[in-house]
C-alpha cells in the first residue's frame, strides 16, 4: 500500500548552462525514456532550453507523480506533471527480498548509487525500476495531450535530481527512503539505519561507520592450494579443427593457470607470489614472458618465430626477462642516448666506484660502457641502474640483475657465465 503522505519537495535548481543534465547512467536512462517517447522533438528541445535557463520551479515528488511550475520565455507559468506507474505490493516484496539477499545493493543505495547490476537483478525479479518507452505520462495545464515543453523541462530537471539521489526514483515508484529502510529492517536480522546525509563531496565518516552493520561479515579467506591446478588435457581421439594446435592451447591454459595461482597467492599475502607481470605487454614481450615460464621445444620455436627472434635471441631474451622483466628486456634489445643529467650521474658513479689507479677503461656508446680489452660491458637502464653483460658465443648476454653500483655490476659480469 502506498503512503500518500510521503512527499519530498526540492528547491528550484540554478540554470544548467554549460553542463549536461544527466551525469549518471540512470539519469541518462530517465531522459532516454522521455526523448524516445515524445512525439514532437521540438517540444523536447524547447523543454531542454527552459530547464537549462532555470525556468523550472520547486519540484514536488510523491508516489506516481512529480509536479513543478514551469515558466515560459514570456514568464507565463504552467503547472506540469509527469506520471510514472507505481510498483505493486507484490513487486515491492520481490524487490525487497532481492535487496536483502544482496547486501551490496543496499550499501550502494545508501551511498546514493544505483549500479547496473542492482537494476538487472531487480528486472530478473520482475521489477522494472527505470522507466521505459511510454512509461512517462504527461499532464500540463497548457492543454497539450502529449509531452509539451513544460513537462519536458520538468523531466530534464528530474534527471538532475536523480543524479544526486536515486531514492527519488524509488519514491516515484511508491516507497520513500524511510519506509524502504524500515521494510528492509524487518527482513534482516541486523537493523538497517536511515542513510547518512551525502553529497558530491562524500559521506560523513561517523554516519557511514554507524550504518556499516547492514552488511554481513566478510567470509574467511580461502586457503591457498599447495600448487596450481592442472588444466584439462586436450588429447582427444578426434582430429582438431584446421589451425588449432592442441599442444599450444594446452600450454596457454597451463600458463593462465600459473598466473591465476600467482595472483591468488599475492592477494592472500602468502608470500608465494613472484614478481608481478607488467601490464600492456607488446606481442614480442608477451612471447618472452610465456617462453620464460617453461615450454616444450616446439612451443618455444613458435614463440621465437612469432616474436621475430631466432632461437638464440629468444634464449637471451628469456634470461633477461628472468633478471628483470620488461626493464631488463628493454636494456637487452634497445639502445638509447643518455640524457645529460643521467649521463652526469653515471660518470660520477663510475668515478667513485673505483680508486683512480684501479678504474677500468670503459668505452661509452650511448647507454653502453664496454670494458676495453675485456669481454664485459655495463648497460645503464632508464632508472640509472647498471646491468652486467658479458660476451658469450659472439653475443652480448645479460649476466645478472641490475644494481646501483657499477663496480658490483662489472664484478658480476666478470664472474662465471650463467646459462639461461
Amino acid at each position: 500500500m502506498t503512503d500518500r503522505n510521503e512527499e519530498r519537495t526540492f528547491a528550484a535548481l540554478p540554470s544548467a548552462r554549460g553542463r549536461g543534465f544527466a551525469q549518471t547512467w540512470w539519469g541518462q536512462a530517465w531522459l532516454k525514456a522521455l526523448e524516445d517517447a515524445a512525439l514532437d522533438s521540438e517540444q523536447v528541445k524547447t523543454g531542454r532550453g527552459l530547464a537549462r535557463a532555470g525556468a523550472v520551479g520547486a519540484v514536488s515528488v510523491r508516489p506516481g507523480r512529480i509536479t513543478a511550475v514551469v515558466q515560459d520565455h514570456d514568464r507565463t507559468a504552467h503547472r506540469a506533471d509527469v506520471l510514472l506507474q507505481e510498483l505493486s505490493g507484490e513487486q515491492w516484496d520481490r524487490f525487497l527480498n532481492m535487496a536483502v539477499e544482496r547486501a551490496g545493493h543496499i550499501a550502494a543505495l545508501l551511498d546514493r548509487d544505483m549500479p547496473p547490476h542492482l537494476v538487472e537483478d531487480a528486472a530478473a525479479a520482475g521489477v522494472e525500476l527505470l522507466p521505459g518507452l511510454g512509461d512517462l505520462e504527461a499532464e500540463c495545464d497548457c492543454g497539450a495531450w502529449d509531452h509539451c515543453g513544460h513537462t519536458a523541462a520538468l523531466c530534464y530537471q528530474m534527471a538532475r535530481l536523480l543524479d544526486e539521489d536515486p531514492f527519488v526514483l524509488l519514491l516515484m515508484r511508491g516507497r520513500g527512503e524511510r519506509r524502504l529502510m524500515d521494510e528492509l529492517q524487518e527482513r534482516t536480522s541486523a537493523p538497517v539505519r536511515e542513510s547518512p546525509v551525502t553529497s558530491r563531496e562524500g559521506v560523513d565518516a561517523a554516519a557511514a561507520y554507524a550504518a556499516g552493520d547492514i552488511l554481513p561479515p566478510l567470509p574467511a579467506l580461502p586457503e591457498l592450494p599447495a600448487e596450481p591446478g592442472q588444466p584439462p588435457s586436450l588429447d582427444m581421439e578426434t582430429t582438431p579443427a584446421p589451425g588449432v594446435d592442441p599442444a599450444a592451447v594446452e600450454f596457454l591454459a597451463a600458463a593462465a593457470t600459473g598466473e591465476a595461482y600467482r595472483l591468488l597467492a599475492e592477494a592472500l599475502g602468502s608470500g608465494h607470489g613472484q614478481r608481478a607481470v607488467e601490464t600492456e605487454l607488446s606481442l614480442g614481450q608477451d612471447a618472452v614472458r610465456l617462453a620464460a615460464g617453461g615450454a616444450e621445444q616446439a612451443i618455444t620455436r613458435r614463440l621465437a618465430e612469432g616474436s621475430g627472434r631466432d632461437r638464440e635471441e629468444l634464449q637471451l631474451a628469456i634470461r633477461a626477462w628472468r633478471y628483470g622483466g620488461v626493464a631488463a628486456l628493454s636494456v637487452l634489445e634497445d639502445e638509447w642516448a643518455v640524457e645529460a643529467e643521467s649521463l652526469a650521474r653515471a660518470r660520477a658513479a663510475l668515478e667513485s666506484a673505483w680508486d683512480e689507479d684501479e678504474r677500468p677503461r670503459l668505452r661509452a656508446t650511448r647507454n653502453r660502457w664496454t670494458a676495453v680489452g675485456a669481454s664485459t660491458q655495463l648497460r645503464l637502464g632508464r632508472d640509472d641502474r647498471w646491468w652486467p653483460y658479458r660476451m658469450e658465443q659472439g653475443r652480448w648476454a645479460p649476466a645478472g640483475p641490475a644494481v646501483r653500483d657499477p663496480a658490483t655490476a662489472l664484478a658480476t659480469a666478470e664472474g662465471n657465465p650463467m646459462n639461461g
